[in-house]
């Protein structure tokens, strides 16, 4: 662990805050600036940087402030990041300056102070908005079949944001069940239809990302939990009529960061026509029990004999890479 009044100082040295946006707020740790003494050297911490872009490798430097612009040791080459969910570790410390190449030109970030095993995880998105995934998914019962399109936020919570993208890449989520549906509060979906495929990721946790302030609005997207890094692949969705008193609810536990958000109005997007009869899981309701659709029968036998009218995922997919290096064709869609 950390000390925690140096991080403070660190905290403080380094100007850290918040940015209000439309959507939500953004870490503003991606500024023009600092690097630090006063104590702040002394902290070692690992970074990975992480390049989410479809096709674009991206170069990373460290930057010196101790040196002149023109002296060719004032940055130094890092290493390439490929594309899509490829990543960079770096040995460095808390207060040190990188900066990485897009093609609207040099950005420049100031990694935040590590977490207890004295990591930080930074996805390189520049300026961009968010990554955005298509979800297929029936509606009605399975009667009809809708697109639900998900926005990415990369700075919002970086491990959640870029775990998230790379079960989508690897087709978990396809074929999955909408297996805890509840109007007015949430659509929590995530145990993959392949039974070798989530048993193996089941155990497989990610860290939790730092709370940066994003609160919780109807269509934002967070993971589910059972305690402190517990993230794994299941998700929800906040439901459409959310009450402000549940709003503020969530986030309360720290495996609940918003790592994405449902785009366009979500009480007319897809997420509000799914079935939602069976009513929550137990013991809150008499609804599908996690438990055992994780079991080798809890598709084929479990959910289709006991609960029939669900509603499922058919594929997901990241939009923008589309016809990639053996991805899925333009054509098919």
């Amino acid at each position: 662990m950390f000390p925690l009044l140096r991080l403070k100082r660190a905290i403080i040295a380094l100007g850290w805050f918040v940015l209000s946006t439309s959507s939500g707020v953004v870490t503003a740790y991606e500024e023009e600036a600092v690097g630090g003494d006063d104590g702040v050297e002394d902290v070692p911490m690992t970074v990975i940087f992480v390049n989410e872009f479809p096709d674009l490798s991206i170069e990373v430097f460290w930057e010196s402030h101790h040196a002149a612009e023109d002296d060719p040791n004032r940055r130094k080459f890092e290493g390439e990041v490929a594309p899509r969910g490829g990543r960079l570790s770096v040995e460095t410390f808390l207060g040190h300056e990188f900066s990485y190449i897009l093609p609207d030109g040099r950005h420049y970030v100031v990694p935040p102070p590590p977490n207890s095993v004295g990591e930080q995880f930074v996805i390189l998105a520049g300026d961009s908005g968010g990554f955005r995934v298509r979800c297929e998914l029936t509606t009605n019962s399975r009667q009809s079949t809708e697109n639900l399109d998900i926005l990415v936020k990369p700075y919002w919570a970086p491990r959640g944001a870029n775990r998230f993208l790379e079960l989508v890449r690897n087709g978990y989520y396809d074929g999955a069940a909408l297996n805890r549906v509840v109007p007015q509060f949430l659509t929590q979906f995530g145990i993959a239809r392949d039974y070798e495929m989530r048993t193996n990721l089941r155990e497989n946790t990610i860290l939790d990302d730092f709370d940066i302030g994003v609160k919780f609005e109807p269509g934002f997207i967070s993971y589910a939990g059972s305690g402190p890094d517990s993230r794994t692949t299941e998700i929800f969705v906040v439901m459409p009529g959310t009450s402000q008193h549940q709003l503020d609810y969530f986030g309360e536990n720290p495996w609940e960061t918003p790592f994405a958000m449902v785009e366009g109005d979500i009480e007319e997007s897809a997420i509000a026509r799914i079935y939602s009869g069976y009513g929550d899981m137990p013991p809150w309701g008499s609804g599908p029990d996690s438990s055992k659709i994780y079991e080798i029968d809890g598709y084929d036998s479990y959910l289709e004999q006991n609960f029939p009218k669900l509603d499922y995922i058919e594929r997901c997919y990241v939009v923008d890479e589309v016809g990639i290096d053996g991805d899925y064709s333009d054509g098919e869609f």
